[in-house]
């Protein structure tokens, strides 16, 4: 370990209790994207994450709003002859669903076992922080030029992110950028990311009359559309479980192993429930595709009555393997529903949001000295792996920056839940990513 290494390192040390502190204040701003109600709160987190900004020394520091939720953008000049890195996180957060189901209050952070328990712990208010502690550890002074872009509307797709790109290229322009929002492959065990799945959605109707009937009197001739629908949304796989929509080309998955028992501790399956699909589990999980049925609407069980139903919905999403463009997929799943209507029912779809797969090759002298930095800072070397979730905006950065490199490290890691209940950040893979990021720019400045 050099002696340079060694300050930072203790230079990361001494900032850290500070940033735990500053972390436990933003969670604590409930900035909801998905809900309207929160738009105030969402918009007190962008002036919170602003205000660090300042307080560490930074001479430009913006709130920007294209049509969307409040995003913040923060630029360090570059000293004469050093590259720009540009770090990215989101301070926007999902809800929390029933928060009885919680064993702490999802917006009061609570540290247990060495984990810190809350909405937006790890997803990705974390992100932010690491990037907070990586400015803190050089005094405001980095030594590359540093732009922060901290979005405020990730968990909701990024509607607005393209044109923010836009009217704010220059601004953003930059030779690296560290997307801090994805996942590492155990406690303990860093990881780039280095594939992602894209997203496509819709919403398909299902109609077979024009009122609805007695099913007693009908019912055997007759099709009510919610059996016609479950029917419908039957042929989405096969009996394998495999998506059975046409059109999709294999694409190269990790020969990283992904043991089974492992699997099954980390989603709960229930004892006796098989898994779908065929292949391995990274690419069943991060270079296939998949279909869910999110949601349904149709009579609920406790106002049922005896009567074939006329129309019923569902929305359903597909998770869009690289390669594949996220447009080109979201046809094919609409071509598939209209196509396999049961009995000749009426099914019209509607189309819903997209967002593009990615994939980021780890290599060149730029991932040369990352997975120096994070080896040094972790104590092992990082792996390359793939996740099954969209971060839509990462084929957004390449796309209008096809000359950078671009980094995807995480904060959260199998155990966290992100977006789930008791959502929680591992304490020790977070200060090990602070340090991991700081040697970054320290090495990307060398």
């Amino acid at each position: 370990m050099t002696d340079t290494t060694t300050d930072l390192r203790e230079r990361v040390a001494a900032v850290l209790p500070g940033v735990r502190e500053s972390l436990d204040d933003h969670i604590r701003i409930p900035s909801i994207s998905s809900l309207p109600d929160h738009a105030d709160r969402v918009q007190q987190s962008a002036e919170w994450v602003a205000r660090q900004l300042r307080e560490v020394g930074c001479p430009d520091v913006r709130i920007v709003v294209e049509g969307g939720m409040p995003a913040v953008i923060g630029r360090f000049p570059a000293p004469e002859g050093q590259p720009t890195v540009c770090l990215y996180a989101h301070h926007d957060v999902q809800p929390t669903g029933d928060t009885a189901l919680w064993t702490v209050p999802p917006f009061e952070p609570t540290e247990r076992d060495g984990r810190l328990y809350a909405r937006g712990a790890a997803d990705d208010k974390a992100g932010f922080a690491v990037h907070l502690a990586a400015l803190r550890a050089f005094e405001g002074t980095p030594p590359v030029g540093v732009t922060l872009f901290v979005e405020g509307e990730e968990e909701i797709g990024s509607p607005s992110i393209g044109t923010i790109i836009e009217r704010h290229h220059d601004l953003l322009a930059a030779d690296v950028y560290v997307i801090a929002d994805s996942g590492n492959w155990d406690a303990g065990v860093p990881a780039f990311t280095t594939t992602l799945r894209g997203l496509a959605d819709c919403v398909v109707e299902v109609r077979t009359l024009d009122h609805a009937l007695h099913s007693g009197m009908f019912g055997g001739i007759v099709p009510d559309a919610l059996t016609t629908l479950c029917k419908l949304l039957g042929t989405l796989h096969d009996d394998a479980g495999n998506v059975a929509i046409e059109g999709f080309a294999p694409h190269p998955a990790s020969e990283l192993d992904y043991p089974e028992d492992r699997l099954r501790v980390e989603t709960g399956v229930l004892d006796g429930v098989s898994w779908m699909g065929e292949g391995s589990v990274v690419e069943r999980i991060w270079t296939k595709p998949s279909v869910t049925v999110l949601a349904i609407d149709a009579t609920s069980v406790a106002n049922a009555s005896n009567t074939l139903a006329p129309v019923a919905r569902a929305k359903v999403s597909l998770r869009v393997p690289p390669g594949t463009d996220a447009q080109d997929a979201e046809e094919l799943l609409v071509r598939h529903l209209e196509r396999h209507a049961p009995w000749g029912a009426r099914v019209s779809v509607t189309r819903g949001d997209t967002g593009q797969p990615g994939v980021v090759a780890f290599e060149g002298p730029v991932a040369d000295v990352a997975a120096s930095a994070w080896t040094e800072a972790w104590g092992r070397p990082p792996v390359t792996t793939g996740i099954g979730g969209s971060i839509p905006m990462i084929a957004e950065f390449q796309q209008a920056f096809p000359g950078a490199t671009v980094l995807v490290t995480a904060v959260a890691d199998p155990d966290s839940r992100p977006h789930g209940i008791d959502e929680s950040l591992h304490l020790g893979d977070f200060e090990n990513a602070c340090l991991a990021e700081a040697l970054l720019l320290d090495r990307l400045a060398r």
